[in-house]
């Protein structure tokens, strides 16, 4: 990754070609002070020592009109969790061929969710962080071609993307540090909206492979039995475990209202690699929330349940070693789970807000439950 050197040099050329490109800085903030409430329990990133570094952010993105239809836009973003290194979140061109239609390339956001184009500018939404049942896909961002369409569908403003291109990165899947490259990323987005109501669908395809073989004991263990199936004969079961260019499917739906001083927002997102170790995802998540002149207060409820069809391994039953390092990979990587957020938000500034989340997650595999609380000040300039 690109880091602080490059984000300062990009500043100076910026600042170079102000003669003949009009160069617009904005920039977004959080600072994000987290702890849990349970001792020896984690949860986002937080034990019961209070930590700001976890989800706080500093960014600065830069636009560039270079004119004849013609602009550049440069995100940089220094997270808490990563030393606060400076990293090129976004960096791409874009073609305006008219006011409705426009072609981007470069690396940009993917468009998983709603809120996916700001998913780390916290004064965008009401929550400290976005529903993480939702919101949990281990990347956000490809690099390709997004061609994005706006009009009118008789009262209704309506917003088409298509995207195309690719991801090659670390990310955590089945371990905390695992190789992944996604090629043909292809999908398409919707959203409609009308007056104080909104609609979104998204779906997304891609050719996924990740490499576990980074030394991690569970990534380990599941090449283990890989390999043990293969030198059983078994070489469509142990197929049916690696992650070697299986096709990754995300499906993603969504509504929203504000109307007069109610807020509802709820979102259901699928995802599944076929024919892979990785659990069949299905995540929703429903949020109320009333506002009060400067003051938001919410509520909200998130379902994850991540799961298997054992089914497809029922030739490994009459091998009961093979049969239970089975079973133990797919109960490795299940997830069942909900969380409880009650929380506020109170827009002291113009351009700031302070937050306050209370959050309690229970894990139905464990029956175990942890509390969460997160203090946030979000800003943009």
């Amino acid at each position: 990754m690109k880091k602080l050197p490059l984000a300062i040099a990009l500043c100076a050329v910026c600042a170079s070609a102000s003669s003949f490109a009009e160069v617009r800085i904005n920039g977004f903030a959080s600072i994000v002070g987290g702890k849990t409430l349970d001792d020896n329990t984690t949860r986002y990133g937080y034990d019961n020592d209070i930590s700001f570094k976890n989800e706080s952010v500093f960014a600065l993105q830069l636009s560039a009109d270079l004119q004849d239809k013609l602009s550049a836009t440069a995100q940089i973003v220094a997270r808490g969790n990563n030393s606060f290194d400076a990293e090129f979140e976004w960096a791409y061109l874009t073609y305006e061929f008219t006011d409705e239609l426009q072609l981007s390339a470069g690396k940009m956001r993917v468009p998983f969710y709603r809120y996916s184009d700001f998913l780390d500018v916290g004064y965008a939404y009401r929550w400290v962080r976005p529903p993480q049942s939702v919101y949990s896909i281990p990347f956000s961002t490809y690099e390709g071609l997004s061609l994005l369409h706006t009009s009118q569908i008789g009262d209704w403003d309506s917003t088409l993307q298509v995207i195309y291109g690719g991801f090659d990165g670390d990310i955590a899947a089945v371990t905390n540090n695992d190789e992944a490259k996604l090629n043909d990323i292809a999908g398409v987005n919707w959203t409609l909206s009308y007056d104080w109501f909104s609609f979104r669908a998204a779906y997304l395809v891609a050719e996924t492979s990740i490499d576990l073989s980074n030394g991690e004991a569970g990534g380990q263990a599941i090449n283990g039995l890989e390999q043990l199936l293969r030198d059983n004969g078994l070489i469509t079961q142990a197929d049916d475990i690696a992650i070697n260019e299986d096709d990754g499917t995300f499906i993603g739906v969504g509504f929203s209202i504000d109307y007069n001083n109610i807020l509802f927002d709820a979102e259901y997102t699928q995802f599944e690699v076929e024919k892979s170790i990785l659990a069949k995802q299905s995540q929703y998540y429903a949020s109320i929330g009333y506002r009060m002149d400067e003051w938001i207060v919410h509520f909200t409820y998130e379902d994850n349940d991540d799961k298997h069809n054992k089914s497809r391994f029922d030739q490994v039953t009459q091998v009961p070693p093979l049969n239970n390092g089975i079973n133990q990979a797919l109960d490795g990587v299940r997830a069942q789970s909900n969380v409880y957020t009650i929380g506020t938000r109170y827009d002291f500034h113009p351009s700031a807000a302070l937050k306050v989340d209370f959050s309690r997650f229970n894990d139905d595999i464990s029956d175990t439950e942890t509390d969460v609380i997160a203090v946030a000040v979000d800003l943009v300039f």
